[in-house]
């Protein structure tokens, strides 16, 4: 995973990462959402924001910097889109990441 470059999508407006919420009860947690390849995000937009994907641009981040960015933005974990057009999520904690 050390090697891996990972791809997330930022809003060209305000420079906000794309992040969701899992359907938790009561739970205020954001996970960053991160994709495999930049044409699974752009694919994610299309399924699911095909009205908003030119506000967004997508951006590479190699994966030994997930921790701190995550750190930093104050997000819970990462959300790994494996299908964009599901979609499928899997959720990780940031304390559980290596």
């Amino acid at each position: 995973m050390y090697s891996s470059i990972y791809y997330l999508l930022r809003s060209k407006q305000d420079g906000r990462h794309l992040a969701a919420r899992p359907e938790e009860p009561e739970s205020d947690r954001t996970y960053l959402l991160i994709f495999s390849a930049d044409h699974e995000a752009l694919s994610y937009l299309s399924a699911h924001a095909p009205e908003v994907r030119d506000r967004f641009a997508v951006e590479s981040v190699p994966a030994y910097q997930l921790k701190e960015m995550l750190s930093r933005w104050g997000f819970a974990g990462i959300g790994l889109v494996s299908d964009p057009s599901g979609p499928k999520v899997e959720f990780m904690q940031r304390d559980r990441l290596s």
